[in-house]
C-alpha cells in the first residue's frame, strides 16, 4: 500500500510522523549495511522527500547516522538508550506476567530463582492455593544449588571443575533420602540436564514435593534465572515440560536473548 493510499487510515499530525519514523527505524534495523534513501523510501513506501525529512530530524537527534556517501544507519543514541533500559531491567518484573499466565494454565506454584554464590534464591513465587505439603522455600528463601531443579540448571552451566569445586566447598548436604549427596550422582544428573535443557527435583528438597525447571537467559546467552513449577508428587505431571520451557523462553526473549549463546 502506498503512502498516499494508507494516509487516510492513519492518525493525522504528529502521531503519523512518529509512525513513519518507526517504519524507518525498523527498515534500518533490518539492513545489515548502511542503506540508501532510495532503498529506505522503497521498503517503507514513503515518498523520498518525506523519508529524507524524517531521517534528517532523526540524524539531528542521533537516532540515525548519515554517512558521507549519503547512506544511513542506526545511530549511537539508540545504543545509549538500550544500555539504559538494560541497566533498569528487573528480571522479576519481566517474568511475573509469564509466571502468572503459566500458573493459570497449570494451576500449581510457579517459582523464579536466581543464583547467589552456592545457593539458589527464590525471588518470586505464585502460590497454588491448594498444596498439601509444606513448601520450605518461599520468596527470599535459599537452598543449596544441588537440592533444587532451579539450582541444577546453574550447576549444569558450570564446567566440570567448577562442579567439583562446588561439591568440595559445600559437602553436598542432603535434605531427604532422595537428595544427591555424592559428586558421582550429581555429575550424572547434570549430564541429563545439559542434554535435555530441563532439570528436575524428585523429592530431593522435601518429601512429597516434585519440581521441574527451565533456564532463563540474558541477551548474551548467560543463564540469569530459572523458572520452575512445583507440586505435590501425586499431582506432578512431566507433560508440563513444554509449557514451562515456553514460558522460560518467552522471558529470555523479553530480556533480549536471541537464541544464540556467546
Amino acid at each position: 500500500m502506498s503512502e498516499t493510499a494508507s494516509g487516510s487510515a492513519k492518525t493525522p499530525g504528529s502521531i503519523q510522523v512518529i509512525e513513519r519514523m518507526m517504519t524507518l527505524l525498523d527498515a534500518l534495523a533490518a539492513t545489515s549495511e548502511a542503506a540508501t534513501l532510495k532503498h529506505l523510501a522503497s521498503v517503507t513506501e514513503l515518498h523520498p522527500s518525506t523519508a529524507h525529512r524524517i531521517l534528517a530530524a532523526m540524524t539531528a537527534a542521533r537516532f540515525v547516522e548519515r554517512q558521507d556517501a549519503g547512506t544511513y544507519r542506526l545511530g549511537i543514541r539508540l545504543l545509549e538508550l538500550g544500555n539504559l533500559v538494560k541497566s533498569r531491567i528487573n528480571v522479576r518484573e519481566i517474568a511475573l506476567p509469564f509466571m502468572q499466565e503459566l500458573h493459570e494454565t497449570i494451576g500449581e506454584a510457579i517459582n523464579l530463582g536466581a543464583r547467589y554464590d552456592d545457593e539458589i534464591v527464590y525471588i518470586e513465587r505464585t502460590s497454588s492455593g491448594r498444596a498439601l505439603v509444606r513448601v520450605v522455600y518461599l520468596v527470599g528463601g535459599r537452598a543449596p544449588l544441588h537440592l533444587t531443579s532451579l539450582g541444577k540448571l546453574f550447576l549444569a552451566a558450570d564446567s566440570s571443575q567448577q562442579v567439583r569445586d562446588y561439591a568440595k566447598r559445600t559437602g553436598l548436604p542432603g535434605k531427604t533420602p532422595r537428595s544427591l549427596t555424592t559428586l558421582a550422582t550429581l555429575e550424572k544428573e547434570l549430564d541429563k540436564v545439559r542434554r535435555h535443557g530441563i532439570a528436575y527435583d524428585d523429592e530431593e528438597a522435601e518429601i512429597g514435593l516434585k519440581c521441574l525447571a527451565a533456564p532463563i537467559y540474558d541477551e548474551e546467552g548467560h543463564i540469569v534465572a530459572a523458572l520452575s513449577v512445583s507440586a505435590p508428587a501425586d499431582r506432578h505431571d512431566p507433560a508440563w515440560v513444554p509449557q514451562v520451557r515456553k514460558a522460560a523462553d518467552a522471558i529470555s526473549h523479553a530480556l533480549g536473548y536471541s537464541g544464540i549463546k556467546k
